[in-house]
């Protein structure tokens, strides 16, 4: 109920804007969507969005794709809110470049704001993405080495890695907090006539994630350390879920 009641009020806010927009020659702009102070409106209408992607990003958490991972690990449930909250980022950037598309090709009215608007988010979606990768054991591991190895030598090799991980994540907050502070306490932004604070933003959210990545690679291997070995084929990256349905629209 609270996500259909903040989307809404974003929906209605939205609806009052375009309104507002077509009525008014000093209507609300998307110039004044990333400078909300002194404009209540564009402050509710914000909180509300953000709202809405929160807590559908929470109750999407509960559902499971068929080659997702159970989770169990202690930060699983974390990992999983934030990669259905790029899931629908990545929504969002469609809808931008469909406007931007529709506005410049159809009505001869480009945007200033389409293509910063995509990067800003398109830099949340691959930070995001590094984190459910790693909660769901994607990334890139060689597996004809590790499978012929021992038990307890995989957990030496497990513990290896985290290691190497916990040292570059220090390196990296160690290297990179004062300049991410500085850049988000004044909110740097990108230079360019729409302005928004593209490093003032991503550059903190760099540091962030990455520790977040850290913190899911901790409870993978807490997760993981009584497991049974587990051997690995090709066929394992098969979803045959689907091809099932690729079969069904085809009609074959």
């Amino acid at each position: 109920m609270a996500t259909l009641a903040f989307t809404g009020a974003a929906v209605l806010l939205y609806a009052w804007l375009i309104g507002n927009a077509l009525l008014f020659e000093d209507a609300i702009t998307m110039f004044d969507m990333i400078r909300p102070q002194g404009r209540f409106v564009v402050l509710a209408m914000l909180v509300s969005m953000g709202g809405a992607i929160l807590l559908a990003s929470i109750y999407f958490s509960d559902t499971r794709g068929a080659i997702e991972q159970k989770p169990d690990g202690f930060f699983d449930i974390v990992s999983l809110v934030t990669s259905r909250l790029s899931m629908i980022m990545v929504a969002f950037i469609v809808l931008v470049m469909l406007y931007e598309v529709v506005s410049r090709y159809i009505f001869a009215r480009p945007t200033l704001w389409a293509n910063e608007l995509s990067l800003w988010i398109a830099g949340f979606v691959f930070l995001f993405a590094g984190q459910y990768a790693m909660q769901q054991r994607s990334h890139i591991r060689i597996y004809v080495i590790y499978d012929i190895m021992p038990r307890w030598m995989q957990k030496t090799a497990d513990m290896l890695s985290l290691i190497l991980l916990l040292f570059f994540t220090f390196a990296l907050v160690w290297g990179g907090y004062s300049d991410a502070m500085r850049r988000m306490l004044r909110m740097e932004t990108f230079g360019t006539a729409w302005d928004p604070p593209l490093p003032g933003t991503l550059k903190p959210a760099i540091l962030i994630i990455i520790v977040l990545v850290t913190i899911q690679a901790v409870s993978n291997l807490i997760a993981d350390w009584n497991k049974a070995p587990e051997h690995h084929t090709p066929a394992d990256e098969i979803d045959e879920t689907e091809i099932d349905k690729i079969r069904k629209t085809l009609g074959s």
